[in-house]
């Protein structure tokens, strides 16, 4: 088997089957790219999947989020986070440390795959990202990486107070503060912008977040003050095209390959690990052509799904236009469920 692309998905894919019955190897163009920390929020079908592959010791140093809120820019609350709605955070870092130890009996190969259809494997598994040559071979050049107008700046300061946690939304600019295992804070900012696609400098990006948000509240300033262009990165953010299907003879695609998708619904990680344990667990189980079967129908639409909620997400959060009326109704949904969680408990006592 042949798995192209090194990242979350392929390595937990590899780290998911038995090495004494699957011959793996793994080709990844940079193995040395493990970014920064920053941190992954893990949803309970994604830890599943985590536990699914042996890498559950990824849990074993994560935050959880039982706290912040949705707030405009200026700083004013509009959704408080409930308390019990916590959302387990993990660093990347770590995550893929532990993937990679799993995965550790899968052969390693370093260079791009220009021509997938060109490996000689039995089956060959796309998990190489939003810019997924196996995808483009699969489908052809309508289904190569989309850009959207947006770039995105992220990166680790350090620890920020808890009331900063949440995100901070303006017209057409986004900024987010959230913990990370590493008693580090990580912060992101989107917003639309000509700058990219490639080869952006991240120092001119930082300076050009810190214009972006200049009129934002003291906890989103504080936090780029402390921002250093060595902890920081800057990407134009790309998306998949819809597929009609994730596998074609002995080809599939996994991950971002699959689904690529704005980051705002903090989903990509998870499916990416979903998908892997999904595809490993049937190929354990099933012959080749039953499991990409199943594989097929157990998460193309649920990948695809995700992907289009995750792009309307942005298109809301970072709307330029009709503000006001967006965070209106964003502030009566949190007044609603303050009301709501307060009435709960006379509720239950009656």
């Amino acid at each position: 088997m042949a798995v192209v692309g090194g990242g979350i998905a392929g390595l937990a894919l590899a780290a998911g089957l038995d090495p004494e019955r699957f011959d793996v190897t793994i080709h990844e163009e940079r193995p040395d790219r493990a970014g920064l920390g920053t941190a992954l929020a893990m949803w309970p079908a994604a830890q599943r999947a985590l536990r699914r592959v042996g890498a559950h010791g990824a849990l074993e140093e994560v935050v959880i989020l039982t706290s912040g809120a949705l707030r405009t820019l200026d700083g004013r609350t509009l959704v408080t986070l409930p308390e019990s709605a916590g959302t387990t955070l993990v660093s990347r870092t770590r995550l893929l440390a532990h993937l990679d130890a799993r995965a550790a009996a899968a052969t390693r190969v370093t260079g791009r795959v220009e021509d997938p259809a060109g490996l000689d494997a039995d089956l060959v598994v796309g998990a190489d990202g939003a810019h997924s040559a196996v995808r483009r071979a699969l489908g052809g050049t309508d289904h190569g990486a989309r850009l959207t107008p947006y770039l995105a700046v992220r990166g680790l300061v350090p620890p920020q107070p808890a009331a900063a946690i949440g995100e901070y939304w303006g017209a057409g600019r986004l900024f987010g503060i959230t913990p990370v295992p590493d008693e580090a804070t990580n912060w992101f900012c989107a917003y639309r912008s000509d700058l990219g696609p490639r080869g952006i400098d991240v120092a001119a990006a930082l300076d050009d977040a810190r214009d972006r948000v200049a009129d934002a509240c003291p906890a989103v300033r504080a936090v780029l003050a402390a921002a250093s262009p060595e902890r920081t990165l800057a990407q134009r953010i790309w998306t998949a095209p819809p597929l009609g299907s994730l596998v074609r003879g002995r080809v599939v695609l996994i991950g971002d390959a699959a689904h690529a998708m704005a980051p705002n619904l903090g989903r990509g990680a998870g499916e990416s690990l979903v998908d892997a344990a999904v595809l490993a667990d049937a190929l354990s189980r099933l012959p080749v052509p039953d499991a990409l079967r199943h594989y097929e129908t157990t998460r193309r639409l649920p990948g695809q799904g995700v992907r289009v909620a995750s792009d309307v997400m942005a298109r809301v959060a970072l709307a330029r236009r009709g503000t006001r009326a967006r965070d209106a109704a964003l502030g009566l949904v949190g007044t609603a469920l303050s009301r709501s969680r307060h009435a709960a408990p006379a509720s239950h006592s009656s």
